[in-house]
This record gives C-alpha cells, sequence and structure tokens, in this order.
C-alpha cells in the first residue's frame, strides 16, 4: 500500500499510529472529514492478519462513517478506530492506554463501541478521556436503536422495490445474529415475516428459532435462498465477485458496515442483477444517532424521530438512483457529499 496516496485518495485529513509498551497497543485512528462537526466513530478491536489489513479497515469505515453522519443530518464529521489485538487478550489496562491516546488528540475524535468493545471496556476508556459516548447505554445501548433504523431501511426498500407497505408473509434472511441482527430478527418477527437465519454460532441460531420459529441455514447457503429480503448484520465485504451471482432476492437491506467489497463493481454488479440495495452507512444509521444524542442530552422521543427519518433519506436515495441511472451507493454519496460542501461553503462565509 502507498500510505499518502490512499489518504489522499481518500480523502482523510489525519490518521494517527498509536503504540505503546506496558500494557502493549497498537491502535490506528482514522479521521475522514470534519466538516460537519468534530470526527466520531467507535474503536473495533480485531486480531487482524497484518497492519496493513488494520489501516485498510480503519480507512473505509472512517469514510463510512462520514457519509453516515451527513444522511442521517448529524453534525458530526467522520472517523474510525481500531486496535489491533486478540480479543481474548483485552484487559483493562489496554482501554486506559487507549484512552489516553483518544485523550490527547484534544475532542478532533470522539469513540465509543464497536466489534469485541463491551460497555464496560467503554467505562474503562472513559476514565482517562471525555471524548468517549455509550458510557450510559441509554435506551438498551446502540444496538437497539440500530435494529430500528435497520428494520424501517428493510421497510422502505420493499416499499420501493416490491411496492409492498407492510412485511407480513414476506421471507427475510438475517446473516448475523449479534446484539443487531437479533433485535431485526425481533422487529420482523413482531411485523409477520419469516426469517431464514444463519450465524457461525450454533447458540444464537438456536436461541432465535426457538424464539421467533426462524428457520436455520448454514452460513454458506444464506445468499442462495430464495427470499425476499437478504439482510447481512455480520462483518462487512461480503456482497462480492462470488456471492453476488447466488443472490435471489430482489432487495438487500442490512446492518452490517462496509458490505459491498469493491464499491464500484460490486455496486453495479447489484443493479444489473436488479438487486435494490440499501447503502449500509445510511440503514445502520441509528447507533450513530444515539450515541450522538447521548453526548449532547438525551431525549429518547427526538431519538426515535431522528431514526424514522431512515425510512424517508433511503426513498429519497432509492428514487434518485432511479431517476439518474446511479448505483444506490452512488446516490447516497451524492447527497452525503451535497450536505458536506453546504457545510464547507457556510465555513468560509464565516471567515470572511
Amino acid at each position: 500500500m502507498n500510505l499518502f496516496e490512499t489518504v489522499q485518495e481518500m480523502g482523510h485529513e489525519q490518521v494517527l499510529f498509536c503504540h505503546g509498551q506496558d500494557p502493549e497497543i497498537k491502535a490506528i485512528i482514522a479521521i475522514h472529514d470534519t466538516s460537519l462537526g468534530p470526527a466520531m466513530g467507535a474503536t473495533r478491536l480485531w486480531p487482524y492478519v497484518n497492519e496493513e489489513a488494520a489501516l485498510r479497515d480503519a480507512l473505509r469505515l472512517s469514510r463510512g462513517m462520514t457519509y453516515k453522519a451527513a444522511c442521517a443530518n448529524i453534525p458530526v464529521g467522520g472517523g474510525k478506530a481500531v486496535i489491533i489485538a486478540n480479543p481474548e487478550n483485552k484487559t483493562p489496562e489496554l482501554f486506559r492506554a487507549y484512552g489516553r491516546f483518544i485523550e490527547t488528540i484534544n475532542g478532533r475524535f470522539i469513540t465509543g463501541q464497536d466489534v469485541n468493545l463491551t460497555p464496560q471496556d467503554v467505562r474503562e476508556i472513559s476514565k482517562e478521556t471525555s471524548y468517549v459516548v455509550g458510557v450510559e447505554e441509554r435506551s438498551g445501548g446502540p444496538a437497539p436503536v440500530t435494529a430500528k433504523g435497520v428494520f424501517l431501511g428493510i421497510k422502505a426498500a420493499v416499499k420501493f422495490r416490491l411496492q409492498s407497505t407492510h412485511l407480513e408473509g414476506l421471507q427475510v434472511a438475517v446473516q448475523g445474529l449479534g446484539n443487531v441482527g437479533s433485535n431485526v430478527c425481533h422487529l420482523l418477527h413482531e411485523s409477520g415475516a419469516k426469517l431464514f437465519v444463519t450465524d457461525i454460532s450454533k447458540e444464537k441460531t438456536a436461541e432465535i428459532k426457538r424464539q421467533f420459529g426462524a428457520t436455520v441455514v448454514e452460513p454458506e447457503e444464506i445468499f442462495s435462498l430464495e427470499v425476499d429480503v437478504i439482510a447481512p448484520c455480520a462483518l462487512g465485504a461480503i456482497l462480492n465477485s462470488a456471492t453476488i451471482p447466488l443472490i435471489q432476492a430482489p432487495v438487500i437491506a442490512g446492518a452490517a458496515n462496509n458490505q459491498l467489497e469493491n464499491e464500484k463493481l460490486h455496486g453495479q454488479m447489484l443493479v444489473d442483477k436488479g438487486i435494490l440495495y440499501a447503502p449500509d452507512y445510511v440503514i445502520n444509521a441509528g447507533g450513530l444517532i444515539n450515541v450522538y444524542n447521548e453526548m449532547i442530552g438525551y431525549d429518547e422521543e427526538k431519538v426515535f424521530q431522528q431514526v424514522d427519518n431512515i425510512y424517508d433519506t433511503l426513498l429519497e436515495i432509492f428514487d434518485r438512483s432511479s431517476k439518474q441511472s446511479l448505483t444506490t451507493n452512488e446516490a447516497a454519496k451524492q447527497l452525503a457529499e451535497d450536505r458536506i460542501m453546504r457545510a464547507r461553503k457556510v465555513k468560509t462565509l464565516a471567515l470572511v
């Protein structure tokens, strides 16, 4: 990887490499854009195969956060952090050390909980910095609010692609049954949808089968099912040249970040197959909305009003995509970049 060329190409403002001993810590903090406000993005802990893989993840996720905030009309910029470590080796001391790194950025980056971090880990980080959200777990934490946004996004996609205003009787395949995926299953079941689920954890699939009567399938089967909707709710890059040819569903709408392995190539492949894709950073913005409101003073009614807007935003994106012959991902970026450019113009005028 040509580091500076890659960072410039993706439009990042700053990338920080954090390293320390006692405890040993390796972390990357990527700040993509602060036109709308300080960069917000959760921290992911993962045993990456190498440092280049960790950097690529941080860069892609932070850019996605910029677009997510802009599409959600939240006045923050985009950032993301990754800690390179095995989850089995995490300690309170590691998160305290990480918190000290966050503090040195003086508020340009505000973080929270992502993969392999718990609320208690976030509280350890907060002992060293105030630039962290999710400490209080309002409304049960970000997962239920994220799931509500995903559920509304599925409804928007079904309305646009299938011309239906309800989900009763529709067949939905959910990949990944973590905190968000299981909450999505709950909402879908309540709406009368028939569930097909998969996860690497047999315990999770058994529990969703018990609670909601879901049909359990093997992970390699999920994309080839003849269902109405596929909802990816696990890790990213699962829409690729191997999986897209298998897909029978007319709608893809789920919570996972960075679902398209290659945005241009695989976004167009979905269009060519007649599949409507709900851009991940739009449909999964509920978590960001939740923690942002926790930071400014939590009002649950306001939070869910903002989450409800995900439905209308996706319909606007689908319409723009159709009228302008864009992929939905391109239409979402166009909407986000329009809002970011307006913010930059306002800042420029304020300096004159």
